[in-house]
Order: structure tokens, then C-alpha cells, then sequence
């Protein structure tokens, strides 16, 4: 029942007309999805994840993306692949049950009505964990969706 409250579809960041990258999140984790360009040998690739910073880019090119993070990540459950011809990015969030209106500090940030939708599903999510053996994929709230990390007490701790 919770792959039902999975994301359904990642956000785009577009800059300058060019997608940048896509992203979704869960409650413990915030995944980045970087489109690799083609002919050039996986290896080259790199990724350099710190507590609140990232960089992404190709060894002996400046980094594609050089940028601080929304919220603090753990670094050692924080990791990248290379899939096809994909790089991702999975940032182990330091505060389960936050919503991040982007991975990227002040860019690309959800609007308010999709940072909603984003709150409430995972405020979902939330409930499912909590509750395995309840359905909650068509619940809804109406009016403001209490903070996953904080309602009624906040996160359990796994």
C-alpha cells in the first residue's frame, strides 16, 4: 500500500529554457535525476555529496551543478548511480518527514499550490508508515495539512 503514496511523477528545475534536473522526495529521502549527455565514458562522471552542499559535473570540466542544498543531508546513506543514461542522486534527508520545495537551495523551488500537494502526501506517506495496516491512498485533507515532521508529536524514529 505505500508504493500508492509514492511520488507520482518527479518536478522539473528548468533554467534558461533547459531542463537542469528532476526530482521527487519521500519522507526519508530526496532523489535528483541529471539526464547524462552522450558519448562521454561513464567514468568520467563524478558526484560530491557534503552535509548541505552538492556537486555534480564531468573530471576536468567545471561542475555542472556547484550548489548548497535546501536542508542538510546524511552523508554516509546519502549516495549516486549511473542508470542508462541517467545520474541519481538519492540525499538521505538529516530531518525525516521534511518537505523540500526544491533540492537546491533557492532554485527551482515548488509553487505553493504543488509544495501543498507535496506536504500532504507525504504527511500520507506518514500515515501509512505509522499505520500498515490502513489504506490511506485516497485520503485527503481539506484546508491546511499539519507538518509531517511535527503533527501530533512528530517522526517515530525507526
Amino acid at each position: 500500500m505505500a508504493e500508492k503514496l509514492a511520488p507520482d511523477k518527479r518536478h522539473s528545475f528548468i533554467h534558461g529554457g533547459k531542463k537542469v534536473f528532476e526530482w521527487d522526495q519521500t519522507l526519508e529521502e530526496a532523489n535528483i535525476y541529471i539526464d547524462l549527455p552522450p558519448d562521454v565514458p561513464k567514468k568520467l562522471f563524478y558526484c560530491k555529496i557534503l552535509s548541505e552542499h552538492i556537486e555534480v559535473g564531468i573530471k576536468g570540466n567545471p561542475p555542472y551543478l556547484n550548489h548548497d542544498l535546501a536542508s542538510p543531508v546524511k552523508t554516509d546513506s546519502s549516495f549516486w548511480t549511473l542508470e542508462d543514461e541517467i545520474m541519481h542522486v538519492t540525499l538521505q534527508k538529516r530531518d525525516k518527514g521534511q518537505t523540500w520545495s526544491s533540492p537546491i537551495l533557492g532554485q527551482g523551488l515548488l509553487d505553493p499550490y504543488s509544495a501543498d500537494l507535496e506536504q500532504k502526501r507525504l504527511m500520507l506517506q506518514r500515515f501509512q508508515e505509522e499505520n500498515p495496516g490502513f489504506d490511506f491512498s485516497q485520503a485527503q485533507f481539506s484546508g491546511n495539512c499539519p507538518d509531517p515532521r511535527t503533527f501530533m508529536g512528530g517522526m517515530r524514529s525507526s
